[in-house]
């Protein structure tokens, strides 16, 4: 049986998945999270084969660590594992990085592909076979050369959420001045006046 793991956003989305895997001969769902937090916490207890999560809920840090074959993962964590990735394609971009260098850890499938896909690509990550949705790689690489930096990403798509410097700084653990000096140069890279206006040109460009 693969150990799974589901951290993915919404109860709803989430548990018709659970529904689907469960009903798997071979799979067996023994948790849910619903936060990075959560998600880092029943990572510990459950210690499962496979984590099928979303792509916030860790950093591309953690996720080019684990792509390089670092155990480490979040802090605390002890054991990353092997994740599945469902990224959404206009967000592609940002992980360009590990989309290349991804070996047998880490998998990545589209927000659109069939539930069934899914449940295969848990089959073949816990085999250690290569998962990776070619139209994600093709997404990636039509994308100009993004002039944000891997920090500046996290901290913009956070701020994406309407979170204040406070909340940002203690989410992606940096100081507050910190995050201050990374807004500062997303503004100034993209031209933008204000932080919702950086948002959308970062999002229109395809660099978050």
């Amino acid at each position: 049986m693969v150990r799974t793991l589901l951290a993915l956003r919404g109860r709803l989305v989430r548990g018709a998945l659970a529904h689907l895997l469960a009903a798997e001969d071979d799979i067996d769902v023994v948790g849910e999270a619903d936060t990075p937090k959560e998600f880092q916490a029943a990572l510990r207890a459950e210690r499962p084969d496979v984590a099928v999560i979303d792509a916030d809920m860790v950093t591309a840090d953690q996720l080019c660590h684990l792509a390089s074959g670092d155990s480490g993962g979040p802090p605390g964590d002890g054991r990353l594992g092997r994740l599945l990735v469902l990224v959404e394609q206009r967000r592609a971009a940002r992980l360009g990085p590990v989309l290349v260098e991804h070996g047998r850890r880490i998998g990545f499938l589209s927000h659109d592909v069939p539930p069934g896909r899914i449940a295969d690509g848990v089959r073949q990550l816990a085999d250690g076979q290569v998962v990776l949705d070619p139209d994600l790689v093709v997404a990636a690489l039509a994308v100009a050369e993004n002039p944000l930096t891997p920090r500046e990403r996290e901290v913009l798509d956070v701020a994406a959420e309407g979170h204040p410097v406070r909340d940002i700084a203690q989410k992606l653990a940096l100081s507050a001045g910190t995050v201050r000096n990374h807004l500062s140069r997303v503004m100034a890279k993209t031209g933008a006046r204000t932080r919702l206006e950086a948002v959308r040109i970062a999002r229109e460009s395809g660099w978050i």
